[in-house]
């Protein structure tokens, strides 16, 4: 197999690989960078036309998340004849999440805060959906090119990360042998509020291409969900029984979902007052709906369970209604989980940071520069002058509220990783989808306790032999 990133590498940003097995091209997911914006936001799809041994017959995207499936319609533009992969609920997602994507592309340009044209729209998203090929998890299908040397088939997994994740395990023969190699997406092999924990193929597999997000972060290994979740539900419980408000900010697609069946539990188990309310507006009633359509055929903890069951109020927009929900007690679960400017839990929050008796807990990952970690930062400082400025174009803030930070990822720690390192007993592992510092200490740790096994750190757009 000739493996070659054309996303970023020394970041998570744009996930996207190119696998050639026999002459036949496959390529593993189709994101986008978040950080940027236009053609610069894209992997390199140029790059591919630049080898006349390089070409694309099938792509698998492993899910929705946009960093996996953002540049989805650019590739199609490059290849049309493309046949595009996927689980049946990440298709679903799909069209909701690319559309949603044209639309925020054109709306920016309108208003002004980017100079980008659209990379696709809504329409051309219609023309596209024939290359759609929903699959069904533990299932082979064929992915041999028109010019392949080989039979190749691929067979998804449930990955544990989020609604429709899947891993990906392609089976090859080469002068009478059968390879194997398997691709983990993102993945989590512990289970969350709604998503099982993730399932793997049969060992051995001669490669492993596996995620490396949490390979910098030697903390996450000492944390249980099981731990978090009890700390998250006694603060709760504190900040209502006080009156406050909390402000959740989540992803509004995976971790919103997750939450709010962990405060359905909560109530359920009388650990927060039933009758508190639950604010919750935008997209992710959009993706809940999405969750309870697909809860018989997906890997579930309990297929009965319905996000839309869990008792929730729709946030009001006017100006005195809000201002009384706003009052507490009361739980509010608004996007975006980083808290960037001219998002609803950056409002919000801007609303509740100078009440001593109000909290924001962040459940998900934030960047360095976001409002979510500087609010953390400045937080973490205490004292009694402590200020954050949440939107550039608002004045500073006094810290006030209680904030706190929960570990509910849906990525595996690195411990874990490691474990399934020994489980899958690879020839080969690559590392993907980690900063350097992430990729390194995996890539250490796991030639010093297997010093049979190949490690290759794959850089962008350098082809390397597995």
């Amino acid at each position: 197999m000739q493996f070659v990133s054309l996303g970023k590498t020394e970041a998570i940003g744009a996930s996207c690989h190119l696998a050639l097995i026999g002459d036949t091209g496959l390529l593993i997911d189709a994101g986008a960078d978040p950080d940027e914006e236009g053609p610069d936001s894209l992997p390199d799809f140029a790059a591919i036309h630049q080898r006349p041994d390089w070409h694309v017959d099938h792509a698998l995207v492993t899910h929705a998340h946009h960093d996996h499936i953002g540049s989805l319609p650019v590739l199609i533009q490059h290849f049309p004849h493309v046949r595009v992969h996927m689980t049946r609920a990440t298709r679903d997602l799909t069209d909701f999440v690319l559309p949603a994507s044209a639309r925020l592309q054109q709306r920016k340009l309108e208003e002004g805060t980017s100079i980008h044209a659209p990379l696709f729209g809504e329409e051309e998203l219609e023309e596209q959906q024939f290359v759609y090929a929903p699959r069904d998890l533990n299932t082979d299908f064929d992915v041999t090119g028109l010019r392949g040397q080989c039979r190749i088939t691929a067979r998804f997994y449930h990955a544990g990360h989020v609604l429709g994740a899947a891993g990906v395990l392609f089976s090859w023969e080469v002068d009478g042998r059968t390879r194997r190699a398997f691709y983990t997406s993102d993945t989590n092999r512990h289970a969350q509020s709604i998503v099982p924990g993730g399932e793997y193929p049969d060992p051995p597999v001669d490669i492993l291409i596996l995620e490396s997000t949490l390979g910098a972060d030697k903390t996450a290994e000492k944390t249980t969900r099981k731990a978090e979740e009890k700390k998250f539900g006694d603060a709760l419980a504190k900040v209502l029984e006080r009156g406050g408000t909390a402000l959740i900010p989540s992803f509004a697609f995976g971790r919103a979902q997750e939450v709010l069946a962990l405060i359905d539990r909560f109530k359920k188990r009388k650990r927060i007052p039933a009758d508190i309310p639950v604010y919750t507006a935008g997209s992710m009633r959009a993706f809940a709906e999405i969750y309870d359509r697909t809860r018989f055929n997906t890997p579930r903890l309990d297929e009965e369970f319905k996000v839309l069951d869990v008792e929730q109020m729709r946030l009001p927009r006017k100006p005195g209604l809000l201002n009384q929900a706003l009052q507490g007690p009361a739980i509010h679960v608004a996007a975006s989980g980083m808290m960037f400017e001219r998002t609803l839990s950056n409002t919000l929050a801007r609303r509740l940071v100078e009440d001593e008796k109000n909290a924001i807990f962040l459940v998900g990952f934030a960047k360095e520069d976001s409002p979510a970690a500087q609010l953390f930062a400045a937080a973490k400082e205490k004292g009694e002058n402590i200020e954050v400025q949440l939107d550039r174009t608002k004045p500073m803030q006094p810290v006030r509220c209680e904030v706190q930070k929960f570990r509910f990822s849906g990525h595996s720690h690195r411990g874990d990783l490691i474990n399934l390192v020994e489980r899958l007993s690879p020839a080969t592992v690559a590392l993907v989808h980690g900063e350097t510092d992430a990729r390194n200490w995996m890539a250490d740790r796991i030639r010093k306790e297997y010093p049979n096994i190949n490690v290759v750190i794959p850089e962008e757009g350098i082809p390397v032999e597995l």
